[in-house]
């Protein structure tokens, strides 16, 4: 069977032909180690080990298409015997302390069946020093670092968009170039301070936030809270267009007058239209403990409100049934709105909070948000946010900047 070159191999090896930094490296396939085949692992402890330890990587040949850090990584001797306990140890942990990861991102993600026990594995120098992981968020680079020393006193892991040294943001552009793709560079950062670079990995086929962030998402005007402790909310959204509702209830009207359309259309199809929306926002509301309404159109149109409440006047008992569906219909939608706990509308909208509702003990963790665009772009900020394709049942994210300035986009 022909072995498959792990990405991580392939990415390696034309880095270190193109000048950079890459330590020196061998790459075990699983007949290596079937065969007892160490003469090329000798040749390379002898002539690029100086130190007493090495450090194995996992290579298995479908390795790319799981999240990094699925597959592990050990410090080890510099020997065969030393190797060979390594490649076995990161064999068993997927079977075991990983199996269970490995299954999600089969489940979730769509990666490949894997035997564990076909993996390969790199090995390199033993390089102290602290681990820096770069990759580019959107427009901006952003850099991970992790101690490693053996210091017993050490700092914690963190994440900046300034490198120490940035001569690390122009390498890690190069390499990025270099490859042609994005990827998610890892490097080693020793103590005197050379930047080796370890592992590259594309990342083109993963989905980040903050490139589709740009995309997908609007900025609005304000947000009005009564608590400021949190700054993001991520809820399921029900998309309201009253609007969209009584242009639709009064074509029915006009069916039943006129006779266009359904030629059988009676008064109860008419109301089946009230009845069905207001049974729509009870299902979405038992369904869901949080969720946001985001108004396209929330407060009915007088103008609408006026047609569809005068339309069927040419038969007065027709109409009163229409009246009181119409009005009942209000109080539903006033009852489904007083259970969100987010809404996104327009500014000309007022939120009525009682004491409990701004202040109870219920909003300690889930505080009501009304986010609002201003009024004079409600047509282009509704015709924006329909191109976007918001729509019920999408879980939508409102992020608050430091000036209280709120973007919303879909997970």
């Amino acid at each position: 069977m022909e072995q498959v070159l792990p990405e991580k191999i392939k990415l390696l090896e034309i880095l270190k032909k193109q000048g950079f930094d890459v330590p020196d490296f061998i790459y075990l396939t699983v007949e290596d180690f079937k065969n007892e085949d160490f003469g090329r692992l000798e040749a390379f402890f002898e002539q690029s080990c100086e130190s007493f330890k090495v450090i194995v990587r996992s290579a298995h040949p479908l390795e790319s298409f799981f999240k990094s850090g699925t597959f592990d990584s050990l410090e080890t001797n510099t020997d065969t015997v030393g190797v060979k306990y390594a490649r076995k140890r990161i064999v068993q942990l997927a079977q075991t302390a990983k199996r269970l990861q490995i299954l999600r991102q089969q489940k979730f993600k769509s990666a490949p069946e894997v035997d564990p026990e076909e993996m390969g594995v790199i090995i390199m120098p033993f390089i102290e020093g602290t681990k820096v992981m770069a990759k580019k968020m959107g427009k901006h680079w952003e850099f991970g670092y992790t101690n490693e020393s053996s210091h017993k006193i050490q700092c914690e892991s963190y994440i900046t968009e300034t490198p120490h040294d940035m001569n690390l943001l122009a390498l890690s552009e190069d390499i990025q170039n270099c490859l042609g793709f994005p990827c998610e560079i890892e490097y080693i950062v020793s103590k005197m301070s050379d930047i080796h670079v370890v592992q590259a990995k594309d990342i083109s086929r993963v989905e980040l936030l903050d490139e589709n962030v740009s995309r997908r998402s609007i900025r609005l005007d304000g947000i009005r809270r009564v608590r400021k402790r949190r700054n993001y909310r991520e809820r399921v959204v029900y998309v309201m267009d009253h609007r969209a509702l009584y242009l639709n209830i009064i074509n029915r009207c006009e069916d039943l007058v006129l006779g266009w359309g359904d030629s059988n259309c009676t008064i109860d199809d008419v109301l089946q239209v009230i009845y069905d929306y207001e049974s729509e926002l009870e299902e979405f509301a038992l369904k869901h403990e949080r969720f946001c309404v985001l108004g396209f159109s929330i407060k009915i149109p007088d103008d609408l409100f006026q047609i569809a409440n005068h339309y069927l006047d040419d038969t007065p008992e027709l109409q009163k049934r229409l009246t009181r569906a119409l009005y009942d219909n209000q109080y539903k939608i006033d009852y489904f709105l007083s259970e969100a706990d987010t809404i996104i509308a327009k500014d000309r909208i007022r939120l009525n909070l009682c004491t409990h509702d701004a202040y109870g003990i219920d909003t300690v963790r889930n505080p009501v948000w009304f986010v609002y665009w201003k009024f004079e772009r409600q047509d282009p900020v509704v015709r924006e946010l329909g191109n976007l394709g918001f729509k019920t049942g999408d879980v939508i994210c409102i992020d608050i900047d430091m000036d209280e300035k709120p973007t919303i986009y879909r997970l």
